[in-house]
């Protein structure tokens, strides 16, 4: 083998990093560890141990502290490990008050408190802006609303003689405009929390928003960041060459700083701000800026520009370009290399570019006092609200000029109207109307950023402080109707619109309720399904290595190093592991198990042709490579169309599945390798089967191809019914997809747990309920009892049936008073995820096809393919509504279920392809015309028989562990993954290959 000390080499490093970023969640659950023992259950005791310590060293060698190693733990979803449940109130009366121009109506105002009273008390469905007209029209038969409604800035959509009903339906746009903004915009603040995999539902009957977070260590900051009132402004800019010289001296004092050492901060940042007075102020204009290309401050810039060019990687330069240039190495300044090879500094508002881990740096040194007091009272920076390149997470830093004690040059609230349109030449753009008092400020305003021709301004729209767009004024604007243009999709112009109408619809926002959750599997499911998992990896690794002997103790040390590689990975790039990301896991050792099968079985056969054990070895390596690439290039292919076109669970699970595929391809075909070659060199015996197992399927010669017209039979059959099942029946929707009643229950005993509910709840009001802790004393339970039912007093029926069912134990006993809070909760699965998981998977069969295509080149291969994958999510979907009432076990289908689903396509893909593999090498070797396909086809399969039945043994060993040990919460899951698995193996055999077969039987000859 060739380049073995470059493998060892990367091998090394590779162990070393993944021990450096999991020793990051060893260190973080020893210190929370000692929190508990110190707390002795008490929740505020654990959380001020954890405070007090939070900037202490608690890594030794490292001296990180405990925050910093917080943060670098392996992060778990709510799913399996819980977090935060916030309950968010949108305040829509405040909206209906502002587009009254505060009308004083005694009526009004009453009808709006009454309104506001029945929603609070949560006991109608109906939407706040029907009750407020049915209230007023209560208290005022003959009112019009109308008089109320139709003012100056709003006349031009309510006339003074519109009915009622048509200032309802107007107020209900207003709402629904309002309420969208408000979920767009704690969205955004959630996002930049950095909590991934964040469960966010709306409400809009009752104008709430149910946000959970997953492992969320600071609620205090959560509940802040929250509950914080959307600002919408407009603000002057600085153009980028009148900015550089301010980051050029704050790069200064950092450097002086860092040099002088801590004892002589302050005296250095003195002198450095001296020494820099003559040369770094800001220019009065931008031609002064222009004209100093020989200064020091365009000569720092083209340095750091030269040195950020090269090669970087050695931990000395980085070292010195930090230490000379600490802000100019984390941020790259904005300019461009002129057609004299000088670099110049760009035009414009943006100043600067950083990647998104470096940002929270960045700003640290914006406030550090030193840099806070050497800035112009003038100028603050503001970071752009989305990325300049997604790919690469780079993020735009903008100048921004203060005007008097408030700063901006305009508010939000002189907005009247915006939206989406079109320019002349057919581009999106924003419509932007402002009310009179808006328009007289924003022409002044508009004329003093266009008053130079050669030198035009931007303005900047900032919303919480995070710049959404910083256009151009092109001319001076008259009447406040301004069209905003850039390079914007519809997408994009859409979001902007709605940013400008949160100026004129300023809604509210406050939490009502809040409070810690626990895992909605359940501790104890889940410690029991990890340790079912632990258990059914055992059992493989026994079996591999009573089936092939020595060389299966090789493949269990590659699969062990692949699990430790995959998990120092996931750590390393901060994925949070959830149940599909579990799948992932899952699929991840099949695919790994897999290979080297692959490899075992065709050095077997090189062993059976009387090859030397060396040969027979490097033979099989060589042999089974085109089979192992080709499976795994399509699956991983699978998982990147899953990730760049799929969200929330199913980004989670194609994460996994990618970074699994690539440390599985490294273990399986170059650490495997390694040991091996290690191996022969010290003499040793290599055995790669036992006696028992050296003629297992060696001469099967069963009819598959003979039989496809039985298989065809049984699979349309099952399908059809399926189908019709799927179309009649449906499924058991989880409260995943279909929402359901939630009740917060303080229970009389305090150790009841969720393991004692759960079983009460599904048994009296239906499977797929969902339990979990809700603070430190309460449950949390959400019951899809009733969920359909229209009946006014369906809310009344299912809180006495819960009750009920409670009552039944003496443990769990309750009356309605041990209720705190219930509401209607609905799906956390949006019918827009469920659409775009359905059109995700079709776009990435279609894709494999064409790679299939590509590398076997017959249309034939991609077709049975992609009816294999087809066929394989039908039958489990099928199966699923068939016996969704038959087994002793719930077949819900909820947000586990997509992971399933997932996990059988990319098992179903891989196992396709490695079948696909041996009948092209079959047909190649045995192309004489006397050779009939149907044949060759046939011994090809047979041929991997061995191969195909060993891979699916070792997956359906830990799944069927998982199924039987896992727990009652992802028994579903388990299964829906235990007959996918089956199903991908039957399909390829007797599906995929027939198709290939009857539509290409002159082709393949």
């Amino acid at each position: 083998m060739q380049g073995k000390g470059v493998v060892k080499f990367f091998a090394i490093l590779l162990a070393v990093v993944c021990i450096y970023q999991l020793s990051f969640t060893w260190v973080g659950h020893n210190v929370e560890k000692n929190a508990q023992l110190y707390a002795k259950g008490d929740s505020t005791k654990y959380k001020a141990y954890l405070d007090s310590i939070s900037t202490q060293p608690v890594y030794p060698i490292f001296k990180h502290t405990y925050q910093y190693v917080a943060q670098r733990e392996l992060a778990l979803g709510l799913d399996l490990e819980g977090g935060m449940s916030v309950t968010m109130q949108i305040s829509l009366d405040e909206l209906v008050k502002k587009l009254s121009n505060d009308n004083q109506d005694v009526v009004f105002n009453q009808a709006l408190k009454n309104a506001t009273a029945i929603v609070n008390k949560g006991t109608v469905q109906k939407d706040y802006i029907t009750l407020f007209v049915e209230e007023y029209e209560k208290l005022s038969p003959d009112g019009k609303l109308a008089a109320i409604f139709s003012t100056k800035d709003n006349q031009d959509h309510i006339k003074f003689n519109a009915t009622n009903s048509e200032v309802e339906n107007w107020l209900k746009d207003q709402a629904k405009v309002a309420v969208q903004q408000s979920y767009t915009t704690i969205n955004t603040r959630i996002d930049q929390f950095g909590v991934a995999n964040a469960n966010i539902s709306l409400q809009p009957a009752t104008q709430r928003i149910l946000i959970e977070l997953p492992g969320v260590k600071d609620p205090e900051r959560v509940r802040k960041l929250l509950s914080a009132t959307a600002k919408l402004e407009f603000y002057q800019t600085f153009d980028n060459r009148q900015a550089y010289p301010v980051l050029n001296n704050i790069n200064s004092l950092l450097a002086a700083k860092i040099k002088a050492g801590k004892k002589d901060t302050a005296k250095t940042a003195a002198a450095a701000t001296k020494a820099d007075t003559g040369k770094n102020k800001i220019a009065a204009t931008p031609a002064k800026a222009d004209t100093a290309k020989g200064k020091s401050g365009q000569s720092l810039l083209a340095k750091v520009q030269k040195s950020t060019a090269k090669d970087t990687s050695a931990l000395s330069k980085k070292l010195s370009l930090a230490e000379q240039a600490p802000l100019f190495s984390i941020l790259q300044p904005a300019s461009y290399q002129a057609q004299d090879g000088q670099t110049q500094l760009a035009p414009g508002p943006v100043v600067g570019f950083a990647d998104v881990k470096d940002t929270a740096k960045i700003n640290s040194y914006f406030r550090s006092p030193e840099v806070k007091s050497s800035m112009p009272q003038t100028m603050k920076f503001l970071w752009g609200v989305k990325p300049r390149d997604p790919k690469t997470k780079i993020f735009e830093l903008y100048a921004i000029k203060l005007v008097g004690a408030a700063g901006p040059v305009l508010a939000g609230d002189v907005i009247n109207d915006a939206r989406q349109d079109y320019d002349q030449k057919g581009s999106p753009e924003v419509v932007m109307i402002m009310n009179s008092d808006g328009a007289q400020k924003w022409r002044s305003v508009t004329a003093e950023a266009a008053a130079d021709p050669n030198n035009k301004q931007s303005v900047a729209i900032v919303l919480d402080d995070n710049v959404y767009s910083a256009p151009v004024v092109q001319n001076e604007i008259a009447g406040g109707i301004s069209s905003i243009a850039g390079n914007f999709t519809i997408e994009e112009a859409k979001d902007l619109a709605n940013v400008l109408k949160a100026g004129r619809l300023p809604v509210r926002t406050h939490i009502s309720a809040s409070a810690v959750v626990g895992p909605s599997l359940g501790q104890e499911a889940i410690h029991a399904s990890l340790l079912s998992c632990l258990v059914g990896l055992l059992v493989v690794l026994v079996f591999m290595i009573a089936y092939y002997n020595r060389g299966g103790t090789v493949a269990v040390i590659a699969v062990i190093v692949n699990i430790f590689f995959l998990m120092g990975v996931l750590t390393s790039l901060g994925a949070v592991l959830t149940v599909p990301g579990v799948a992932g896991i899952v699929l991840t050792l099949g695919i790994s198990v897999d290979a080297n099968v692959l490899i075992y079985e065709r050095v077997r056969e090189e062993l059976a042709l009387g090859k030397s054990l060396r040969i027979a070895i490097t033979d099989g390596f060589r042999h089974a490579l085109s089979s192992i690439l080709d499976a795994n290039i399509s699956t991983f292919l699978t998982g990147l169309i899953l990730y760049i076109f799929g969200s929330g669970p199913i980004q989670g699970f194609a994460i996994t599945l990618m970074i699994g595929i690539v440390t599985s391809l490294f273990c399986s075909l170059l650490i495997s390798r390694i040991i091996l070659e290690y191996m022969l060199e010290k003499g040793w015996d290599i055995k790669f089967s036992n006696p028992w197992s050296s003629h297992t399927f060696k001469n099967a010669n069963y009819a598959f191809v003979k039989n496809r017209f039985k298989f065809y039979i049984f699979s349309g059959v099952f399908i059809i019914a399926g189908i019709i099942s799927m179309s009649t029946q449906g499924f058991n929707y989880g409260v995943d997809f279909v929402g359901g009643h939630n009740y917060v229950i303080k229970f009389n005993n305090p150790n009841v747990t969720t393991e004692d509910v759960r079983p009460i709840v599904n048994k009296y009001l239906g499977e797929g309920n969902e339990v979990k802790t809700f603070g430190a004393d309460r449950l949390s339970i959400t019951t899809k009892y009733l969920i359909n039912s229209t009946d006014p007093n369906t809310d009344a029926k299912v809180k006495d049936a819960l009750i009920k069912a409670l009552n039944t134990n003496d443990k769990t006993k309750i009356t309605a008073a041990n209720i705190g809070v219930e509401s209607k909760v609905d799906p956390t699965i949006a019918n827009g995820l469920k659409k775009s998981a359905a059109l995700t998977v079709i776009f990435a069969i279609v894709i494999i096809s064409a790679y299939i295509f590509i590398r076997f080149r017959k249309w034939q291969f991609s077709l049975g393919a992609m009816v294999a994958t087809a066929h394989d999510a039908l039958m489990v979907l099928s199966f699923f509504s068939l016996f969704k009432d038959v087994l002793p076990f719930s077949l819900d289908i909820d947000q586990a279920f997509i992971a399933a689903i997932l996990t059988v396509i990319g098992y179903s893909i891989n196992d396709t392809v490695v079948v696909f593999d041996r009948i092209r090498e079959f047909l190649h070797l045995h192309h004489a015309k006397t050779d009939e396909p149907k044949v060759v086809i046939n011994d090809a399969i047979n041929n991997t028989l061995s191969r195909t039945v060993i891979t699916a043994l070792t997956v359906v060993l830990i799944l069927l562990v998982l199924f039987i040990f896992g727990g009652d919460t992802i028994r579903g899951f388990s299964f829906a993954l235990l007959i996918g698995v089956c199903f991908g193996t039957y399909s390829s055999i007797c599906v995929a290959t027939p198709v290939i077969i009857d539509f290409g039987k002159k082709d393949l000859r």
